[in-house]
């Protein structure tokens, strides 16, 4: 049995990791920083510089910006400047404008206005650092661990925070010993009305993904596998691709910079969405019960906050993976599966999507959603049917969480070199 002050560690984790986000995370996350600087400052900064880990700037080279109808890292660091405010969050821009786009295309096109370069002598994943000066007037800010944990920040010499070296960080601090038994245990054992807090991620990303559906965002996955009749002839018009339809729609729109709220996921919208989704449509298709809705969101969330706890804010591993784990326990969980069915979902899932990629936030986004959706689907059928993938086939153990464990070195540790080489091959790409 869970204690009640464990099971209160488990809520606030939760509320702190399932949060409301505008945009891709990683340009939101600088927007965010900058926001922190131009507020310590005082004034509009003349010159921002911006300093920033490979995962950081990887995952925001080729994403849409909310609002602006642009790519990239500058104008969101342009907007941070001229309105974020820092008490939003992930939700930092929300405040954007037609006008106030145009201004930031001013400030972009004044020369040395804005630079930014690879922080290059750092271990952190997520590391981001804007000094923004206005005359003789200098103000740093720095985020590191997470994309909204501050640990520094200083004015004209004057340090009003630094968490830098010798201590903690506050998610550091809070975070909540985990495993897999204990997710399964809380998710549906918890008072329900201590978790109905989930269904404001059901909420979120479903109208995220009807309002994708509306209009044409990014590559138009989601729209088309709904609306295309020769795609209908190959996929059929079931909760299969229902559970496809939506989950693509709310990435295509959030990689494309709409002005859409998504709840978020360990900082991540797309995992955010992968982890809800496929649950609330499998539970609409299948008429569960609220009850039944909420433990299977809960169980889907947790699972993915879970597993990031050791394989970290960013890494080499597509996020996909991680989330579809949990949307794939949570369906499992609505088919009637037991706490062993459960856990072959997540054996199954590690032996298939181990080693996809990250090669940063973009449109085609969608198409690993879908895909690490589809196998969420099947493995949570296969682990109905009594199938799970044994401890004599590649990285799986019996011990689901070894299994676990084993995906997130491979994530986080193995596959650091290939990581390397992706943002070398983004960074010197050719136009022939």
């Amino acid at each position: 049995m869970i204690s009640k002050s464990e099971r209160e560690q488990i809520i606030a984790l939760m509320k702190r990791e399932v949060v409301p986000a505008i945009g891709c995370t990683e340009p939101i996350a600088v927007a965010l920083c900058t926001a922190k600087a131009t507020e310590a400052l005082g004034c509009t900064p003349e010159h921002i510089n911006v300093y920033l880990s490979a995962n950081i700037l990887k995952n925001a080279m080729g994403v849409g910006i909310p609002g602006t109808g642009m790519i990239g890292l500058p104008i969101a660091i342009a907007l941070g400047a001229l309105i974020g405010k820092s008490e939003y969050g992930l939700e930092v821009l929300k405040d954007c404008t037609p006008e106030v786009v145009e201004k930031g295309k001013e400030m972009i096109a004044r020369p040395q206005c804005i630079n930014i370069a690879l922080k290059d002598d750092i271990e952190e994943k997520l590391y981001i650092e804007v000094t923004c000066t206005n005359g003789n007037n200098v103000a740093t800010a720095i985020i590191s661990g997470g994309h909204t944990n501050f640990v520094y920040l200083c004015r004209n010499g004057e340090v009003q925070l630094d968490k830098r070296t010798g201590t903690t960080s506050a998610e550091d601090e809070e975070t909540v010993d985990l495993t897999l038994r204990k997710v399964f245990d809380f998710a549906t054992t918890a008072p329900i009305d201590e978790i109905r807090f989930i269904l404001e991620a059901k909420n979120l990303n479903k109208a995220a993904a009807e309002q994708s559906l509306k209009g044409c965002y990014g590559h138009g996955l989601g729209r088309m596998l709904c609306t295309n009749k020769n795609e209908e002839k190959i996929m059929g018009n079931n909760t299969f691709t229902h559970i496809l339809s939506y989950t693509s729609a709310a990435c295509d729109a959030r990689m494309a910079g709409a002005m859409i709220p998504v709840m978020s996921n360990s900082g991540s919208g797309n995992q955010g969405i992968s982890a809800t989704l496929p649950v609330v449509i499998f539970a609409e298709d299948t008429h569960a019960t609220e009850e039944q809705l909420i433990r299977a969101l809960t169980l889907s969330h947790l699972t993915a906050i879970y597993i990031k706890q050791s394989l970290g804010k960013l890494s080499a591993l597509c996020g996909c993976v991680v989330a579809a784990t949990g949307s794939s326990c949570g369906i499992t969980y609505l088919m009637g599966g037991s706490y062993a069915q459960v856990m072959y979902a997540v054996q199954n899932m590690i032996a298939t999507l181990t080693g996809m990629i990250c090669d940063g936030a973009k449109p085609s986004c969608a198409l690993k959603v879908t895909s690490g959706v589809s196998t969420a689907v099947m493995s949570a059928i296969m682990a109905m049917d009594q199938k799970c993938v044994t401890a004599v086939e590649g990285i799986i153990e019996e011990n689901v969480n070894r299994s676990i464990r084993n995906l997130t070195l491979i994530g986080s540790k193995g596959m650091n070199e290939t990581d390397k080489m992706v943002l070398d091959i983004m960074t010197h790409k050719h136009c022939d």
